[in-house]
């Protein structure tokens, strides 16, 4: 996915100058799509060239003017065809998996307090997508259109995070050192 698609998709929801885009990227489309305000800047300033956007000048009292863009045609039919385009399902890029994979050959303190930050930053993003969801979505069988695709992407983020830290925790307990492990009760008449 390109930055241009992320854009179509919010500005599809709602015109918007650069600057309120880079806002609703900090607050939603971020969770799973990063951009910088430059970034965004840039990508519209491209957009607004090749056509997929049309922007208009708005006078504000007390403030510089801004541009407001919205998709144009050409833009809502790039957006169709990049929707009904087939995304790559197989590849797993983690560059904490790679470390977890080659654990034996570093420093496993290091590796275990790495693993528990992760675990703790997903935590967190779990507990702000539950409140989002609280907030936003609290009839969600009653959803559709816009709001049911924005719930959707929601969930998906719920589940992704709930995985990522169990498996984070998992990790954890799978690399205690052997002799912080905690021993089970002998059974009678076994021998050690």
């Amino acid at each position: 996915m390109a930055l241009e698609h992320a854009l179509l998709v919010s500005l599809s929801e709602q015109d918007g100058s650069g600057y309120e885009l880079a806002r609703r990227f900090d607050r939603s489309i971020g969770f799973f799509w990063s951009a910088s305000h430059q970034q965004i800047y840039r990508v519209l300033k491209r957009m607004d060239e090749s056509g997929w956007v049309t922007g208009e000048t708005v006078g504000q009292q007390g403030r510089p003017d801004k541009r407001v863009y919205q998709v144009s045609e050409a833009g809502r039919a790039e957006l169709a065809r990049w929707i009904a385009e087939p995304t790559d399902a197989g590849h797993l890029r983690n560059e904490l998996a790679v470390k977890i994979r080659g654990a034996a050959h570093g420093d496993l303190d290091a590796l275990r307090a790495e693993v528990a930050r992760h675990r703790d930053a997903h935590a967190g993003r779990l507990e702000v997508y539950r409140l989002i969801e609280k907030r936003d979505f609290p009839t969600p069988d009653r959803l559709s259109g816009t709001d049911l695709h924005q719930y959707l992407v929601l969930r998906g983020g719920i589940r992704v995070e709930e995985g990522f830290g169990q498996w984070c925790q998992e990790v954890l307990d799978a690399l205690i050192p052997a002799t912080e492990r905690p021993t089970a009760p002998n059974p009678k008449g076994m021998r050690e």
